[in-house]
């Protein structure tokens, strides 16, 4: 008896985070289409079966194509995974012919010039298209290699949540469903911010007490602004909460925590940014978080921090000096 045929899923983003969301895919026996907007570098994957920049020596499955044509990237696709940064989304969103398939952003940050979530930059473009958030305590490179690991698909659409994590999920690659989109992107957003600080911490050698300090009233920080903005105090302690945030802030692949670390040896942002390989989104997002938060009436002190810091109008001296001089109150 044939086999039936594999379903096919788009892939939008030729970075690490697509690249190895193609490969998971792949291994879940989805049938991915990747999309390169470059198309030497959509040409390169093609014909190389490897992402050589961001995951050199990791192969591409034959099962995963290659393309620098979005309409054929999309033609078929059962949804259409986005793995762009957030700054770049609403971009790709424009491009997209539609109406599309059911999309599910991997984007984790806050749209600097509209202060948008992107499910609500997704919404804006596209009203009524199905959407759902993919977030969690990953890097690329691990879920690439097929290394045990776990994430959450948000989204008020229950059908849309559980036909992804059939599609994509696997034994080593366990999906979540959940239906507190707003928290699951604040949760996202934030962690970058606040792995920001830990780094610059640790880079100014304030020791490991200071930073478990600092991620622990980040994470207060991260769950206020979430239920203020409609979502729910819990979601802050699951995967793209807590989970998120540890890995983010501790782990030595995080280009956020690196690039605090060099800001807390005293370099400049711009040199922290060139030995940055990728985007660290925590630098566009601080401001835009910071801006949200006040919008509802939120105070973010940590992430407030992080914005000065990266604006040039503050040292990691003075910020820590700050935060320790905030009136203090229980927990």
């Amino acid at each position: 008896m044939p086999r039936p045929p594999r379903p096919r899923l788009a892939v939008l983003g030729a970075g690490a985070w697509g690249t190895a969301l193609a490969m998971q895919a792949a291994r879940a026996g989805a049938a991915p289409v990747l999309w390169a907007r470059d198309p030497a570098r959509a040409a390169a994957l093609a014909r190389e079966r490897e992402n050589r920049r961001y995951l050199p020596g990791l192969r591409l499955a034959e099962t995963v194509a290659v393309t620098e044509d979005l309409g054929a990237a999309m033609a078929g696709a059962a949804f259409v995974l986005v793995a762009v940064p957030a700054q770049h989304l609403r971009a790709v969103l424009r491009r997209l012919p539609g109406p599309p398939a059911p999309l599910v952003l991997c984007a984790k940050g806050v749209e600097r010039e509209t202060l948008r979530l992107p499910l609500e930059v997704a919404a804006e473009l596209w009203p009524g298209v199905p959407a759902a958030v993919l977030s969690g305590p990953n890097f690329a490179h691990e879920i690439a290699r097929g290394l045990p690991a776990a994430a959450v698909v948000a989204s008020r659409d229950a059908a849309l949540r559980g036909r992804v994590g059939d599609l994509i999920g696997s034994p080593g690659f366990r999906l979540y469903g959940g239906d507190d989109p707003v928290g699951v992107q604040v949760g996202g957003a934030a962690k970058n911010v606040i792995a920001i600080a830990a780094g610059a911490v640790i880079g100014a050698g304030l020791g490991e007490n200071a930073r478990a300090a600092l991620v622990t009233r980040g994470l207060a920080e991260l769950s206020r602004l979430a239920v203020a903005l409609g979502g729910r105090p819990e979601t802050a302690a699951g995967l793209s909460g807590l989970g998120d945030l540890l890995l983010t802030a501790t782990g030595p692949a995080s280009r956020n925590t690196a690039l605090g670390m060099a800001l807390g040896q005293g370099r400049s942002l711009e040199e922290a940014l060139a030995a940055t390989r990728g985007v660290a989104e925590g630098v566009a997002t601080a401001p835009a978080l910071v801006a949200r938060a006040a919008g509802v009436g939120v105070e973010l002190p940590i992430c407030q921090a992080v914005a000065e810091l990266l604006a040039g109008g503050l040292t990691v001296g003075e910020a820590m000096a700050r935060l320790l001089a905030r009136p203090r109150r229980d927990e």
